[in-house]
């Protein structure tokens, strides 16, 4: 998992080297077709890589994504209306019976498929009618980290392209340089801070929202910690009222219109008791865990996981646990 994480800046810029043309015309076809709906269909780490091109389509272009509960077609036969439909799949095996027959469905049904995967020659792949690879190498650790960075570079890639954005494109190009510098920051404060508890809360809001369940998801997977997302807006509807004196949360904070909030909330975390762990850039009040600024504001969440990934992984194997094995757990999940 280490080893894994620290390649993903190379995997980003070779994904960024390959497949210019394919996100273009791609890009000029939803121009050209507007979509009436979108819908991302994906689950676990992808989903959460789903959730932030659809957070980024959602608030740059005032369109409406929808996450596909997939049982809608593989178990209750829901014969979807497929016109003017664009469909986006996610997925770092391209193997589970759940993603394939949704995005085979729409096929058929005349909707636009693509399908972002590490396998090109999966079974997912087959079914769509756009292919995006990954192009993340092999990945062997059962938690997922380079694909799902790629996953969400991905995402951007195809924002950019839509709206033909050269000011966005650009500040991709430079992210393997952003995410370099942010696998190198000291996280080592949340491995002290984190590593007897069992329970914690991660918070985040807007473009930061997809990271946080994936932090949560991770430090379940490899951690044993009963780890639960929120946004900084949830979270005073009830679970709040979880925080007392000690109680560990991490609040992921980059910068952006959600930022204001976020930083707020930490604070009245704190003066409540709560020993708060608070990733943000350089420099701000309260700061505990630096984030690695980007090219873009919108880029900033992926930096931000990128410095998450290495202190989980030495978070879990400061709790006796081998995070590249997590118990119960497979690479490919066959859900149906």
């Amino acid at each position: 998992m280490l080893a894994e994480c620290r390649e993903a800046p190379d995997a980003v810029a070779s994904q960024l080297a390959h497949n210019d043309k394919e996100y273009s015309e791609f890009g000029a076809l939803l121009r050209n077709q507007p979509p009436a709906s979108l819908l991302t269909i994906a689950r676990g780490s992808s989903d959460h890589a789903a959730h932030f091109l659809a957070y980024l389509v959602m608030a740059r272009m005032g369109r409406l994504v929808t996450s596909l509960p997939m049982s809608l077609i593989t178990l209750y036969q829901s014969q979807i209306r497929c016109e003017g439909l664009v469909s986006l799949a996610f997925s770092q095996s391209g193997q589970s019976p759940d993603l394939v027959a949704p995005t085979r469905f729409l096929h058929e049904g005349g909707a636009i498929t693509a399908a972002f995967v590490n396998k090109p020659d999966s079974p997912l792949a087959e079914a769509a009618q756009w292919v995006f690879p990954l192009h993340a190498g092999t990945e062997i650790s059962v938690a997922a980290t380079k694909s799902f960075i790629t996953q969400m570079v991905a995402g951007a890639r195809v924002v950019a392209a839509w709206q033909d954005d050269l000011a966005l494109q650009d500040s991709l190009s430079t992210l393997p340089g952003d995410l370099s510098r942010a696998a190198n920051m000291d996280w080592t404060s949340a491995v002290d801070i984190l590593k007897d508890v069992d329970r914690l809360l991660v918070i985040g809001r807007g473009t930061g929202m997809p990271v946080a369940l994936e932090a949560a998801l991770k430090f379940k997977e490899t951690c044993g910690i009963q780890a639960e997302a929120f946004s900084s807006a949830e979270v005073k509807h009830g679970p709040m009222a979880l925080i007392e004196e000690g109680y560990p949360l991490l609040v992921f904070a980059p910068r952006g219109p959600a930022q204001e909030g976020l930083l707020a909330l930490a604070e009245e975390m704190h003066l409540r008791g709560a020993n708060v762990l608070l990733a943000a850039p350089v420099g701000t009040p309260g700061a505990n865990l630096p984030m690695a600024e980007t090219a873009s504001i919108e880029l900033d969440p992926i930096s931000l996981i990128q410095s998450f990934y290495p202190m989980v992984e030495a978070l879990a194997r400061t709790r006796g646990r081998n995070p590249d094995e997590p118990r119960f757990l497979a690479k490919v999940t066959r859900t149906h």
